[in-house]
């Protein structure tokens, strides 16, 4: 059994598909997805599609689809259409009216039972999975488990689970002590290269060899026993071709698999 994690495929099902095939998962295989399936690609329910056939997999939700069930839920507001439309909405909203109702009623009550954060272990380490990240950690010192981190994760505002940036990856989230010792938080919404703008330390160029985004670690790990406590892994899918890539990671080792986007998917 291994377990894989990605997020902000951001409708590019064709490269996801490839790198799915390559993967070839086993049936006791876990997939998280950490949300934004949906905008700025061309095939935004394809990608939904894809996810949902993985086995045993967790999907949380991202602003992208918090913005999608906005206008879902009121189509006649101005500030819906025009929120999510300036946020790449244009073909998601085309390919969701062109549905059968009885698929639209599906989809639109899956995607409201999507949660906002998750937690599991592999290999020893706790991870905290979410879309755009936490707020710091300030209360005294503890031991970490799941039970507890479901606790102060459900005490945040789930806005801030999926639209956090800067607070979230300029700061060290208070959850790692010196010693290493910790949950690891990961998530997207951020393509790494916007990392480049920021105060955050980063354990590789957020940008590959050919330019493209790639996932990076962030953190002070001298602070934390070489620990770094936040992991990014939106590599730039949302820009598409020649910007960024479809990468999934598997937790068990660290290993990354990557695709890239070809013109026109």
């Amino acid at each position: 059994m291994a377990t894989y994690v990605f997020s902000d495929i951001h409708g590019h099902a064709a490269p996801l598909r490839r790198l799915l095939d390559r993967l070839s998962p086993e049936d006791d295989d876990r997939f998280y997805c950490l949300g934004d399936m949906v905008d700025r690609g061309p095939a935004p329910l394809d990608v939904i599609e894809l996810v949902r056939a993985l086995p045993n997999v967790r999907v949380l939700t991202g602003n992208h689809e918090n913005l999608m069930l906005d206008w879902i839920h009121r189509p006649s507001s101005f500030g819906c259409v025009l929120d999510w439309t300036i946020n790449g909405g244009a073909v998601t909203m085309s390919a969701f009216e062109q549905l059968a109702p009885s698929t639209r009623a599906e989809l639109v009550a899956w995607l409201e039972g999507l949660p906002a954060y998750d937690v599991c272990e592999v290999s020893g380490r706790i991870y905290v999975l979410v879309h755009a990240g936490v707020m710091p950690y300030r209360g005294c010192a503890r031991d970490w488990d799941g039970e507890a981190l479901r606790a102060l994760l459900a005490e945040t505002d789930p806005q801030t689970l999926m639209w956090v940036r800067e607070q979230f990856w300029e700061h060290p989230t208070g959850l790692v002590d010196e010693t290493g010792t910790g949950p690891i938080v990961i998530a997207g919404h951020t393509p790494s290269r916007y990392l480049m703008r920021m105060d955050a330390v980063t354990d590789r160029s957020p940008l590959d060899g050919d330019g493209l985004c790639q996932s990076v670690r962030v953190g002070d790990p001298g602070a934390c026993s070489g620990v770094w406590d936040k992991w990014d892994i939106d590599s730039g899918c949302a820009g598409g071709e020649g910007f960024g890539k479809v990468t999934i990671i598997r937790l068990d080792d660290g290993a990354e698999f990557t695709e890239p986007i070809a013109h026109g998917e």
